[in-house]
């Protein structure tokens, strides 16, 4: 993704997983009839993990909590399985398996600059990750970019939107004034999520497919 600098300052952490990758981030789901989201007040330390239990719009239950380097394998199963568009529209490019560094990259964050959050279920004796939302803070605090993504599967149930709030509400908490998105602009289903959520919506100066969704805070 690029980003013009008089407006955002880029944001360190995606910006290496978009240079792995080609480019950048996103996906998700029809917003209509979301289901209400209780947020609970987290812990002021940044190092505390943050864990809510979400009633979705099918009356399906998912745990929506912090990322932790023991995700690595439920991490890549989880983008192995997404279908070829959703990893098109989530890496702004085709991407058939995640690298060592990526993985790396997505789960060991850095948590005075990065929140991460995934929505699990259970699968047997571990759990699965249907759905993530992250994001990565500007090197002043005053901006940040973010990324969701959610299972084909688990899509039109309003997961994405109730990871979205979370993110929106901690970054809030922590000072941030402004959270932004780059998507293809063919990407309807995430323009319909960010106009559900306050986002406005422009073209991307450097790039005519794509679009850059901006909330303030």
């Amino acid at each position: 993704m690029r980003i013009n600098q008089a407006d955002v300052a880029p944001s360190r952490r995606l910006i290496q997983i978009k240079s792995e990758l080609r480019r950048r981030p996103r996906l998700d789901l029809n917003p209509s009839q979301e289901p209400a989201v209780n947020i609970a007040s987290p812990a002021t330390r940044v190092s505390a993990p943050l864990r809510w239990t979400q009633t979705l719009r099918d009356r399906s239950h998912v745990v929506i909590r912090s990322i932790s380097p023991l995700d690595r394998t439920a991490e890549r199963s989880f983008l192995e399985g997404l279908s070829a568009q959703t990893r098109r529209f989530r890496f702004l490019g085709q991407m058939r398996c995640p690298s060592e560094q990526l993985l790396d990259q997505l789960t060991d964050i850095d948590p005075e600059h990065e929140i991460a959050f995934v929505a699990v279920i259970p699968e047997g004796s571990a759990e699965r990750i249907v759905g993530a939302s992250r994001y990565s803070a500007s090197a002043d605090g005053e901006s940040c970019e973010c990324a969701v993504t959610v299972a084909d599967e688990w899509q039109n149930k309003g997961l994405g939107s109730a990871l979205m709030k979370h993110l929106i509400e901690i970054a809030r908490q922590r000072g941030i004034r402004r959270m932004y998105s780059v998507d293809l602009a063919e990407n309807l289903q995430m323009r319909d999520l960010a106009t559900y959520l306050g986002f406005h919506m422009r073209a991307d100066p450097d790039d005519a497919s794509q679009v850059i969704h901006e909330l303030s805070l």
